[in-house]
């Protein structure tokens, strides 16, 4: 029987497009096809569809998703436009890979429910952390932990230019209309006075924007590592000189996950999720995935009577995004369920929520 390969259509051509997700879908032939490009910038598409030899170019969304030969669309390009552009595929009958975050309000999330339900299709939340290899393992080693005592959730890295400026590159073009930058300002503003109930002039207005952004990807493995916590004991944020610091403790009932994120100015990546029973701790170690052939670690400290055991487990090199496009790609060739579904993104809306609520009675004593 001959493989089937799905055509793809990418809506956004930015860094992450660029850096990840183009070269990873040329480099599974075998899977997937590039079969149409759309970005904003006129210059940036005629770049990418000259570089990737891709005919069908387009400037708006909503014509690509109307390809008839398109399996699937991947939807990359600002978290204001994903849950129209994903819609819009869904009524196409088209599959959709939504890069994080899925959207931005509870509103928007049930929008694309209903959408995928009404034409049954598959929708991926580009989670690739939760795809490493080194995850799944850590996952199957804390569910045979017993009891768990305590676990601690961190991501601090600096700007992304240290690691992309000297292993890729990436084009940009200054050619956005205006209107377009303007509309994208107006929607972002509007849907986050949505989901958090405040105003821009709020400390923790922008602090949205964090946790949908860089958190969520900590937040969601957290869910499928420990589950849901019950609720957020207390929360700080700061942001000095314009770097954004947050310290979280989540109640779970029987022990607490203390939540450590910021972005800073150093050249590193520090992000883990390690979790601590009696007599075993389970971390995953991360590195910066712009750099995509480093590997994620799997680390296992172990006492057994007077004998300690360290262990440091590589699975594989190969990277989170691959194995999370390969398992997309089997989840729509043999109608299997995505593991990081729009259903269960909404779960970390609820998170963005916990933290903004235990955060809002210090506005005023800080204001």
């Amino acid at each position: 029987m001959e493989r089937q390969i799905l055509n793809v259509g990418i809506i956004g051509l930015g860094e992450v497009a660029q850096v990840i997700h183009l070269p990873v879908l040329e480099a599974l032939p075998d899977q997937y096809r590039i079969a149409a490009l759309c970005d904003v910038s006129p210059g940036l598409l005629a770049a990418m569809g000259e570089k990737y030899r891709i005919e069908r170019l387009y400037a708006d969304a909503f014509e690509l998703v109307k390809q008839p030969d398109l399996d699937v669309v991947f939807v990359l390009n600002s978290d204001e436009y994903h849950s129209e552009c994903a819609i819009a595929a869904a009524n196409q009958g088209k599959h959709v890979l939504i890069e994080k975050p899925m959207c931005l309000t509870f509103a928007e999330a049930d929008a694309i429910l209903e959408a995928q339900a009404r034409h049954g299709v598959k929708i991926m939340v580009g989670y690739m952390r939760r795809y490493a290899a080194s995850f799944v393992e850590a996952v199957r080693e804390i569910g045979g932990l017993g009891n768990v005592h305590y676990a601690r959730v961190r991501d601090i890295i600096g700007p992304n230019a240290f690691f992309i400026k000297p292993t890729s590159r990436v084009v940009s073009f200054d050619d956005i209309p205006e209107d377009r930058k303007a509309d994208r300002r107006h929607r972002a503003l509007k849907l986050v006075r949505e989901a958090t109930g405040l105003e821009p002039d709020s400390p923790y207005f922008g602090l949205y924007r964090l946790l949908a952004g860089l958190s969520s990807h900590d937040l969601s493995a957290m869910r499928e590592a420990i589950g849901m916590p019950v609720g957020v004991v207390g929360a700080k944020y700061t942001e000095t000189n314009g770097y954004p610091f947050l310290s979280a403790i989540f109640d779970y009932g029987r022990f607490s996950v203390v939540f450590e994120t910021g972005i800073d100015g150093q050249g590193r990546f520090e992000a883990h999720i390690e979790v601590y029973a009696t007599h075993k701790s389970v971390k995953v170690q991360y590195d910066t995935p712009y750099i995509r052939h480093l590997p994620t670690k799997l680390i296992i400290h172990e006492t057994e009577g007077e004998r300690y055991k360290e262990s440091v487990i590589r699975p594989t090199f190969t990277d989170p995004y691959t194995l999370e496009l390969t398992s997309f790609y089997d989840d729509i060739t043999r109608d299997l369920a995505p593991k990081t579904t729009a259903a269960d993104f909404k779960q970390d809306l609820t998170l963005f929520k916990m933290i903004i609520d235990a955060l809002k009675p210090r506005a005023g004593s800080e204001g």
